[in-house]
């Protein structure tokens, strides 16, 4: 006999689960990473674009611990705006505004930005990021 498949999660819900999960994390100054398990795969792979601070591939939830652990130092404020999602199968494409906020000199930048997500099990198992403007970014963080 065939398990019923479960409820599959929308794109939006992934995406706002993922989202709310990172922004918890940034913002609490939590080092604990049960909080990333409950939208971050253990096989997570997160990849930054080599011209930012904390560029390269992120590995597992100590992995993405250690990339937010890093963005919490760069940044005091994130926000996301008009969030927009698509999907295809395990794929979520999503774009937004994304607006930070350099801690060291308090100056705010908002950019285009977008990202493609796989998710695996309801969980985020890779990610790559698409910052409109990196020149932009260093050039603020100077």
């Amino acid at each position: 006999m065939e398990k019923p498949l479960g409820r599959r999660r929308t794109a939006m819900e992934l995406i706002e689960n993922m989202f709310n999960v990172e922004m918890r994390f940034l913002q609490s100054g939590s080092e604990s990473l049960d909080t990333l398990a409950s939208a971050f795969h253990v096989e997570i792979v997160v990849h930054e674009p080599r011209s930012l601070p904390y560029a390269g591939d992120w590995n597992g939830l100590d992995g993405v611990g250690a990339l937010f652990r890093k963005m919490r130092e760069i940044w005091s404020d994130v926000a996301v705006e008009d969030l927009r999602v698509a999907q295809n199968d395990d794929m979520v494409f999503m774009s937004c505004t994304l607006s930070r906020t350099s801690r060291a000199n308090g100056a705010t930048i908002k950019q285009p930005f977008a990202e493609v997500l796989r998710f695996k099990d309801d969980r985020l198992i890779e990610g790559t990021p698409f910052y409109h403007d990196t020149s932009e970014i260093l050039a603020m963080l100077r």
